[in-house]
This record gives structure tokens, sequence and C-alpha cells, in this order.
């Protein structure tokens, strides 16, 4: 069987995609059902981290954690237009 890394790449693309949709919908289900957007936010990053921290483990999930306030400045998050 041949690997193709550009339609790998592409598939774990499409995953993420389908991930980020599953997420995008529970925060609207739960704003919804009247859960503030600042609890909801809080804990899916609670979670999130700890599920990391279960696959990943602590120190590379640290390490991926003092990127983000770079990735961040950056503008990586940012859904607004920038100026």
């Amino acid at each position: 069987m041949l690997i193709n890394p550009t339609q790998d790449r592409q598939d774990a693309a499409d995953e993420r995609r389908v991930a980020l949709a599953y997420v995008a919908e529970a925060f609207a289900e739960a704003t919804l059902d009247g859960v503030e957007e600042d609890c909801f936010v809080q804990a899916a990053l609670f979670t999130a981290f700890q599920t990391l921290v279960e696959l990943y483990g602590e120190e590379p999930v640290a390490v991926f954690a003092e990127r983000l306030p770079e990735r961040i400045r950056q503008g990586e998050f940012s859904t607004a237009t920038r100026q």
C-alpha cells in the first residue's frame, strides 16, 4: 500500500474541521440552554487541557501552552479582521 503524505494531511485537516464543527455546535447548544459563554469556555479549556495531559503528558502540554501567548498575539485565534 502506498502512503500519500498529501492525502494524510488533507484527511487530518478534514477531521479537524469536523471536530471544530462539533465543538462549535456544543457551544451553541450550551448558550441556547442558558449556560454563560464564559463559564462554558473555561470548562471547555479545562477539559481540553486535561485530555491533552492524559494523551501526551504534562511536560509536552506545558511546552505547548508556553507558546499560546505568542500565538494569541499574532492573531492565530482571532476571527475578526485585524487592523
